[in-house]
């Protein structure tokens, strides 16, 4: 049996009865939720569905329609980028042999979801190779001048658009500097160690944040392939330049990205798509 993920993220990360909320619409269909990952200071969510081909489109599509009714961008405040109350709604393969169910999964999402009256935006191999950076740069704005897959040109007055794709599993994580870093510190690192930067490591997109509710200086990353640059490696490239005092994941990870993960750096958050699948 094929097994796809649907891994949306909603730009709310502080009301638990609203993620309570969008996580139960996101079930209603049938999918699987396997995990829920929110934070306060990026005021975001990350849920992580799992289902057969054919039944995440509807599931995207339920949870969507719960986040429009909940989440007004104009009263945001979080520290991620963002174009949308759900923000992105990728589908992800697990095996190379499922990408065309994967980009027909999401094909049909984009439908769905632009039908709402959300602009979809298609990003990674969908999109011609646009990046989600791309997408967001200049802001809602900017993206109202860039024609949509679906939906309205215009952005939703209060949820703003989306962004849909296909792709294998992406690893969120972030590498947390040991006081007494700053902002500029990180922000330092980031650029060095992002793909293109001086040190950069290829599919690593870096950005350095101050977490205030937390009292964190991060690095924040998206590991685009951990085959090509595993979480090991970010933070070698991390403590090249500041010590490290944790680090932490963000939804769940394939288990072989973390076979060489150093043992004297606290990891909190690990748990992977093999457990969460069984």
């Amino acid at each position: 049996m094929t097994t796809l993920l649907a891994v949306p993220n909603v730009s709310e990360g502080r009301d638990p009865a609203v993620l309570d909320a969008i996580g139960a619409a996101f079930a209603s269909t049938g999918a699987r939720l396997l995990d829920v990952h929110a934070d306060p200071d990026h005021h975001r969510a990350v849920f992580t569905l799992a289902g057969e081909p054919g039944s995440l489109a509807e599931a995207l599509e339920a949870g969507a329609r719960e986040a429009i009714a909940r989440i007004d961008l104009g009263a945001h405040d979080g520290h991620h980028p963002r174009v949308g109350a759900l923000d992105v709604a990728p589908v992800v393969f697990l095996d190379a042999a499922d990408r065309g169910a994967a980009i027909a999964e999401a094909l049909v999402a984009a439908d769905l979801l632009g039908a709402l009256g959300l602009p979809v935006h298609l990003d990674g191999e969908l999109g011609g190779g646009r990046t989600r950076a791309e997408l967001r740069r200049g802001g809602l704005g900017a993206l109202a001048a860039v024609a949509p897959h679906a939906g309205p040109q215009q952005p939703h007055r209060t949820a703003g658009a989306v962004l849909v794709t296909a792709r294998p599993p992406l690893i969120a994580f972030n590498v947390e500097l040991a006081p007494p870093a700053t902002l500029e510190d990180a922000r330092r690192i980031a650029a060095r160690i992002r793909e293109g930067g001086p040190d950069g490591l290829p599919g690593v997109r870096a950005l350095g944040l101050a977490l205030g509710r937390q009292d964190l200086v991060q690095v924040t990353t998206n590991v685009e392939d951990h085959t090509l640059a595993a979480p090991a490696q970010v933070v070698a490239a991390v403590r090249a330049h500041a010590p490290v005092q944790g680090a932490e994941l963000v939804a769940l990870a394939p288990r072989a990205a973390f076979d060489d993960f150093p043992d004297d750096v606290p990891l909190r958050g690990l748990r992977t798509i093999e457990d969460a699948l069984a």
